[in-house]
């Protein structure tokens, strides 16, 4: 392969009309590989070396565990966990979401453990387990490809293969049609090894990554032998680790899907119990959802036995005084001045404070021991504060013949009702925030139909399995009608399959032999054979829903805001409001008309305080943005958008510049030849037959589309065979020379024929210009020194682009492409989408120095690429938007990953993001607003004026309504519909095709 081919790949991708690749910019933070040539046999000692210090580096790595928590009730809950995580050695970053009940922790394992982090949550006080560990980043994998014909030779596949930076060692084999590439993948991806593969006259599926680990649980029924049953599986290749818990008969095996699976599993453990064990899939309880609806019950149940007891203590204290009948029992003296009335309300409340109120006290003791105040603290106070100094002035008034009691039991009885029934509103609605996770869990079928071979290759059996049974390359039948159970690739069948439900494309896509198809996928008509590829976690299912869980993991830096007045500004607020009103009174600087009757200076205060603390309490403003942006990443995974984050989400809505790379974004990224021009006597098929024999040795994108266009004119248009070329010669930037039959052909652009000596006539000249104004690329053929013809190649717009461009004008987003294409083509692109603002002929390193200069002048930049050949640029800009991404989703580069490729996208990105923030700001509003005009009431702003004081319970109310307003609020996200603009154009598409 050339270095320009090689340069190709990974640079600019583009410069279609000159050929003109620069060499790779050096990056500081990327380390440089020496490009690798067909070893030798005395190579093979440097390459074992090479691969023992990659190991040894991949143990050096960043982990990933998740846990799940339990017992989380707001933000400050969360904060208390996140804190205490980070204070342990070793760890590199914690994140904790309070509305999903789960931890995410990024640690380095030679300082700590999962086993020590687990413990460190449950020393704060909450329930934890760990859901799962795997590598943050891994410096060696091996990927398996698959080929699809055979126009190259194996060896010569290795060959373009080893020269790839970062490839330490390939194995091709035609044979089978599979390939492994030992390589770095923080340096070149699935997607790049793909196009190197079909750069050689090949065509290549992604299959797996084989260092990657899935977990599966299996139920054993029986009596069996640990040490027996672990030796038994550690005998089997591929099995990483093995857990067995005796207790619920569960054993956990952690193996490489590329080398065993699930089914090897079960037939090794029945076979040890000789027919008396049973193995099977241990049953799926999604702990999450079990939680939350124990939960659910709980607060439930917990509210309605407060009302037993709330309801009695209401009527007693604000219906019955009011009825002569019942305030004359009620205001019967037992001893001395108790009367019956302050008795029973001190009975009825008792069991509502310190029985059903108990998860308060827990909860402020977890808080409080680790130094922080969450809404248990806020409501302990405030409780504790009515319940016990109305005991103090009960028991005085048992033991006093003039102390005349005043009482606050209904303040404490109804304050907690309504934290419980806030709660239980609370924890429904936030239910349904996670829907969009729910359906993807929900889309793989319960059951597959296994396909049997015989050695023929005929079908001998076919049977129902469950789908998590399903191994790499089985074959799996898919019915009409049926859902694709695991991503893989048709062996036999034709048919339409609806990606909706994954890459939100509404048109069913036509799938045949060959064709690659996503797990979870609905199979609309014809029965398909589909092998699998892609098991358990590397499915393209299982990759989407780890980052939108992670995508909701992460804060927004708006959220920070309302991290930082959780934390003390409650408390201090309640406080003054208290010392203020009681120094008010105690140095009589107010009437003493304002004291109600019943109270003194000191209850005054007391009540006014107790009312601070709870509608102060910063719940909603916790609430406000996680909930917005668990809803907003949803919805975008349903349109086939994914968001990495209230990060990304943030930064997109004040986006106002759009920089699109050329190449694959605002074009299909794949060159056709659409005319050409003889400029001599000369049969076209025979023309083609020079051209396309000097040109199959060519791995450039161009020299490809000449000869797809070549093969029409064979009898076989896949593995037509070309007369062989002598003395090849590819000369970077410009073309190739070779010796065809008794003639020599040049193949290449203007420039190499004028240094070939090769004169240009006026009119090949001419034709060349034409192109050009076409936003064509002209390569000239030349046969014994004599210019032949012209061929013109065009790379097509994609459909719609000029519409796009003209909509984000709308939305006053200025639009700027960038492309290493030559100034005449790059600027007949942009004239036809119209796009004002072009850079040309730009290499990677300068697409990212634009994007910095657009930001140094004061844009908030966008940056659209394919996410490989753009990486810095992507890394540059506020948000770097991946496109034409399909199933691979794990673009690091890319903040949002656009699914369908389609351009139209990028404004339905910017349209989501903009009504999600304003979602965000709107829910602040509400949850501001009750404390903006609710502490002032409830601090006794008013009563100097009109006598109105704001009651404990009542601000309690308020409190839960405004967290759950808050979580309605995010949930009117799920009916976002994209612009209608965008449908009138996807409808206008539909007609053309």
């Amino acid at each position: 392969m050339s270095k320009g081919v090689l340069m190709s790949c990974l640079g600019g991708g583009e410069g279609f009309a000159s050929r003109s690749l620069s060499p790779r910019p050096h990056y500081p933070s990327m380390p440089r590989y020496p490009k690798r040539k067909p070893t030798a046999a005395g190579e093979e000692e440097s390459r074992e070396e090479d691969l023992e210090a990659t190991s040894k580096s991949v143990a050096e790595e960043k982990r990933v565990a998740l846990f799940s928590v339990v017992g989380m009730t707001c933000a400050a809950c969360a904060g208390s966990v996140e804190k205490a995580i980070k204070r342990l050695p070793g760890i590199h970053d914690a994140a904790v979401d309070v509305l999903n009940d789960r931890a995410q922790v990024i640690f380095y394992p030679t300082f700590v453990s999962e086993y020590t982090i687990r413990e460190t949550i449950e020393d704060v006080g909450f329930g934890a387990a760990l859901i799962k560990v795997e590598m943050k980043e891994k410096s060696a994998l091996t990927h398996g490809l698959h080929i699809k014909g055979t126009t190259s030779s194996s060896s010569n596949i290795e060959y373009v293969l080893q020269a790839i930076p970062s490839v330490q060692k390939t194995s091709v084999v035609l044979a089978t049609k599979e390939a492994e590439v030992f390589h770095d993948p923080r340096f070149v991806s699935a997607d790049q090894l793909n196009k190197e593969v079909e750069d050689t006259g090949c065509g290549s599926i992604f299959v797996t990554t084989g260092e990657d680990m899935n977990r599966i649980e299996l139920k054993v029924d029986g009596t069996f032998s640990i040490t027996l049953v672990t030796s038994s599986l550690q005998s089997l290749p591929g099995v990483d680790a093995i857990d067995i818990d005796p207790a619920l008969h569960k054993i956990t095996i952690s193996y490489k899907p590329d080398q065993t699976g699930p089914r090897n599993f079960i037939e090794m453990i029945e076979s040890i119990g000789s027919g008396h064990l049973k193995a099977s899939i241990y049953p799926q309880v999604r702990r999450k959802e079990l939680h939350r609806y124990d939960e659910i019950k709980q607060y439930y149940r917990s509210f309605l036995w407060s009302l037993v007891f709330t309801i009695p203590v209401f009527l007693t204290s604000m219906v019955f005084t009011y009825i002569p009948v019942f305030k004359q029992v009620l205001d019967e003296r037992l001893v001395n001045k108790l009367s019956i009335g302050e008795l029973l309300r001190w009975i009825l409340s008792t069991p509502v404070q310190f029985i059903i109120g108990r998860r308060f006290y827990v909860g402020s003791y977890k808080a409080l021991r680790h130094g922080s105040a969450n809404m248990d603290v806020l409501i302990a106070l405030g409780t504790n504060a009515a319940y016990f100094y109305s005991l103090y002035s009960v028991l005085r008034a048992a033991t006093s013949a003039t102390f005349m009691a005043t009482d606050f039991f209904e303040t404490s009885s109804m304050l907690i009702s309504f934290i419980l029934l806030g709660k239980y509103l609370e924890i429904l609605a936030k239910g349904k925030t996670s829907m969009a996770i729910a359906k993807l869990m929900d889309l793989t079928p319960e059951n597959a139909i296994l396909l049997s071979y015989d050695n023929e290759g005929n079908v001998v059996n076919e049977r129902e399995i469950d789908s998590r049974l399903i191994q790499k390359d089985d074959v799996i039948k898919v019915m009409p009608g049926g859902k694709v159970a695991s991503d893989g690739f048709v062996l036999w069948g034709q048919s339409h399959v609806n990606e909706s439900m994954i890459t939100g494309e509404s048109k069913p896509v036509a799938k045949r032999k060959g064709d690659a198809v996503i797990g979870g996928t609905v199979n609309e008509n014809g029965v398909l054979h589909v092998r699998a590829t892609h098991v358990g976690s590397e499915s393209a299912l299982s990759q989407i829903v780890r980052l939108i869980e992670s995508a909701q993991m992460a804060k927004a830096p708006v959220q920070k805001f309302a991290d930082r007045i959780s934390k003390y500004f409650v408390i201090v607020l309640a406080t003054f409001t208290w010392l203020i009103w009681f120094l008010a009174g105690k140095f009589n600087s107010y009437p003493k008309s304002w004291i109600p009757s019943s109270m003194d200076s000191f209850q005054l205060a007391l009540q006014f305080g107790i009312s601070v603390m709870v509608i102060a309490c910063p719940c909603a403003l916790g609430l406000a943005t996680p909930t917005a942006v668990m809803v907003g990443t949803g919805v975008g995974a349903s349109q086939g958008v994914l968001i990495k984050g209230g990060q990304a989400l943030e930064s997109a809505h004040k986006v106002n510049c759009v920089v699109f790379d050329k190449t694959g974004t605002l074009t299909t990224g794949k060159p056709v030849v659409v005319s050409t021009r003889l400029l001599k006597n000369m049969v076209l098929r025979d023309f083609y037959e020079y051209v396309a024999a000097a040109e199959v040795n060519s791995e450039h994108p161009l020299a490809k589309a000449i000869v797809q266009y070549a093969n029409k004119f064979g009898r076989d248009e896949v593995n037509h065979v070309w007369p062989e070329a002598q003395d090849f010669t590819a000369i970077t930037g410009h073309g190739v020379k070779a010796s065809v039959g008794n003639k020599q052909v040049i193949v290449g652009n203007k420039n190499l024929m004028v240094e070939s000596g090769i004169d240009i006539p006026a009119e090949a000249s001419e034709i060349l210009a034409e192109t050009e104004r076409m936003a064509q690329t002209g390569i000239i053929a030349s046969i014994d020194r004599e210019i032949t013809g012209i061929i013109a190649i065009s790379d097509p717009l994609k459909p719609g682009a000029r519409e796009v461009i003209s909509l984000l004008s709308s939305m006053k987003v200025k639009s700027i492409m960038v492309t290493g294409d030559n100034w005449g083509t790059a600027n007949a692109i942009a004239k036809e989408v119209g796009i004002d603002t072009v850079m040309a002929e730009a290499k990677p390193d300068q697409k990212a120095e634009k994007v910095k200069e657009l930001q140094m002048s004061g844009f908030t930049v966008a940056m659209i690429g394919d996410g490989i050949n753009d990486s810095p640029a992507l890394v540059s800009a506020d948000v770097g938007m991946a496109i034409g991404a399909g199933t691979d989703i794990a673009i690091e580069a890319a903040d949002i990953v656009l699914m369908k490729s389609n351009l139209e996208d990028v404004i339905t990105a910017i349209d989501l993001s903009r009504k999600t923030f304003f979602r965000i700001s709107t829910n602040y509003v509400w949850a501001l607003g009750y404390n903006i005009v609710g502490i002032p009431i409830a601090a006794g702003v008013l009563f100097p004026f009109t006598g109105f004081r704001l009651p404990p319970w009542v601000a309690g109310a308020a409190m839960a309504a405004s967290s759950v307003s808050v979580v309605c609020c995010s949930l009117l996200l799920r009916n976002y519909r994209r612009p209608t603009k965008l449908d009138t154009l996807v409808m206008s598409k539909v007609v053309v095709d």
